[in-house]
């Protein structure tokens, strides 16, 4: 069995990564500190799966605690990264925090593969490396504009403390997934998006406020340069993410990559504003949403989407789902957690 270290593994997206690895043969171990999850996650991804996942509740940031999970497991073939603060608004308020989570646990990765001999490393990466770009669709020669936030300046500066660890640890392979904005949930329902902390990502904002939880959600802007007023992203279905994830990590172990640090950009390839996601999911649920139109907010990118050529022919991956599957695997999912 080929066994794979997830950090973030009861996270939204580590849990349904972890369901398409083990459905594809791979064995799954979990660290994830349950700052914004919790561990019962990994109980439902055993539901769908039927098996138990390991996790290990402990802080990357402490070195010593990490090389323990390592030495427990030699057996390692390869590491995905998730784990990290994630909130752009938090990250503009909380730099020091986020620079302090995010840098130093990925540093403590690198640290263990290079220690016990993990070779393949793919890092949860961010289509906010971009910045305010002025091409769209963007490929993944794309140049870095100036980061909109600490939370994106995080990414950015991972991506090359990657690209820097691989020179001279030739043995060593990585990739850096640049992925857009993940939504939706599995089609069991069993598993979905769940943070602990207060949902900031659009798609659960939008259920929680359809279902009651919220008295009404706000647009940020609805003055920019878009089609309506309002922000453009690519949204991806988290399952089609989840099985990019699978994807690189046979991709390096068939030693498929032309160079030690590879880059792939991986969504929908076609832009949806704010409103346009909102209209999906009042089409699919048959619920008419109450939100109202707010200010700009701090460190969003006015739009951004994908060109996935490149992981679609490298890769062998294509997105199955577009934004109304991704609204509808949404709801259910609400409608099912909220029983």
């Amino acid at each position: 069995m080929k066994k794979v270290l997830v950090t973030g593994g009861c996270g939204f997206i580590g849990s349904h990564t972890i369901v398409d690895l083990v459905n594809n043969g791979f064995e799954a171990i979990s660290i994830d500190n349950l700052s914004n999850s919790e561990e019962s996650a990994l109980g439902r991804v055993a539901e769908i799966v039927g098996k138990k996942v390991k996790n290990y509740a402990i802080d990357l940031c402490d070195l010593e605690a990490t090389r323990k999970v390592f030495a427990e497991h030699p057996d390692l073939v390869g590491i995905i990264h998730f784990a990290a603060l994630k909130s752009v608004g938090d990250s503009v308020s909380q730099p020091l925090r986020y620079f302090d989570n995010n840098l130093n646990s990925l540093l403590n990765v690198m640290k263990c593969a290079k220690e016990f001999g993990v070779e393949n490393i793919i890092f949860s990466s961010s289509c906010s490396v971009y910045g305010n770009t002025e091409v769209l669709p963007v490929t993944e020669d794309t140049p870095f504009q100036e980061a909109e936030c600490p939370y994106a300046r995080t990414k950015q500066m991972g991506e090359q403390m990657l690209r820097d660890f691989v020179v001279p640890n030739k043995n060593i392979k990585t990739i850096a997934l640049r992925y857009f904005n993940p939504a939706g949930a599995h089609e069991s329902a069993i598993i979905g998006e769940a943070a602990s902390n207060k949902a900031t990502n659009l798609v659960p904002v939008i259920t929680e406020t359809a279902i009651g939880k919220r008295n009404s959600m706000t647009v940020f802007g609805n003055d920019y340069d878009t089609r309506d007023g309002s922000c453009v992203r690519d949204y991806i279905h988290v399952m089609d993410l989840a099985n990019a994830h699978t994807k690189c990590l046979e991709f390096l172990m068939n030693g498929k990559n032309d160079a030690n640090f590879e880059v792939f950009n991986v969504g929908i390839g076609d832009g949806v504003t704010v409103l346009e996601a909102i209209n999906a999911f009042e089409k699919v649920s048959g619920k008419k949403l109450n939100y109202e139109l707010g200010d700009r907010r701090a460190g969003d990118v006015v739009a951004i989407y994908a060109n996935p050529e490149k992981s679609m022919k490298m890769l062998n991956w294509s997105p199955k789902r577009g934004i109304e599957e991704i609204m509808k695997s949404a709801w259910d999912w609400e409608l099912a957690r909220t029983k």
